[in-house]
């Protein structure tokens, strides 16, 4: 496990330029399954993302940060740097999300290991907010995220989702197998490409 955490005093500025498109192609040459997208999700879908997320859901999870996105979006909506773990399997991203949130927690690991790893050592998280290709994963892979997020989660906490296809991501068999619930939260026609969100919760819950 590749843990890094900061004082989070001299955050370093995002930088507004080609870079993290860049950034972006290189991670999707490397291991085109795990970066299905052509760019950085959109300031747009990342407020739809995190638009359901206040504080007191902290700490916060998210899978696939890739260059922070929506991790500065979490941020606008109040979550602490130091109450977030990013959870990015690309070393080079990895590297550039410490450098960007010295504070949050980056694991630079598969976000299938979560049920064997505790980011914030038994302290269940409120939200998880994956970008995460799951469109391009297998069941298995699929279920292991899944199943390894709502480990992490408080019993009333939701996982957030977001696909470019027509319906849910997750698989209604998987959905069924694990007791939960998937509902359409938004649609953001100006992201390239255009693209949903799914809060997926404990059906007991929703």
């Amino acid at each position: 496990m590749d843990l890094a955490r900061g004082s989070g005093v001299n955050r370093i500025p995002v930088p507004k330029s080609p870079a993290d498109a860049w950034a972006f192609l290189r991670a999707g040459l490397r291991d085109p399954r795990r970066v299905s997208a052509v760019a950085p999700s959109g300031r747009a879908l990342a407020r739809l993302m995190t638009s359901e997320i206040v504080a007191s859901h902290g700490p916060v999870i998210e899978l696939g940060p890739g260059t922070g996105a929506i991790t500065r979006a979490l941020l606008d909506r109040g979550v602490a740097e130091r109450q977030l773990a990013l959870i990015e399997l690309d070393p080079q991203l990895a590297v550039i999300l410490r450098r960007r949130f010295p504070a949050a927690r980056v694991l630079a690991i598969d976000a299938g290991r979560l049920r064997r790893v505790d980011p914030f050592d038994g302290c269940a998280a409120g939200a998880v907010v994956s970008g995460l290709p799951l469109l391009s994963l297998r069941n298995h892979e699929i279920m292991s995220v899944l199943s390894g997020a709502f480990r992490r989660l408080r019993p009333d906490g939701a996982f957030y989702q977001f696909t470019y296809g027509l319906r849910c991501p997750v698989p209604r068999p998987i959905l069924k197998r694990l007791g939960l619930h998937a509902q359409r939260i938004g649609w953001v026609v100006s992201n390239i490409p255009p693209a949903s969100v799914y809060r997926i919760g404990r059906s007991a819950r929703l």
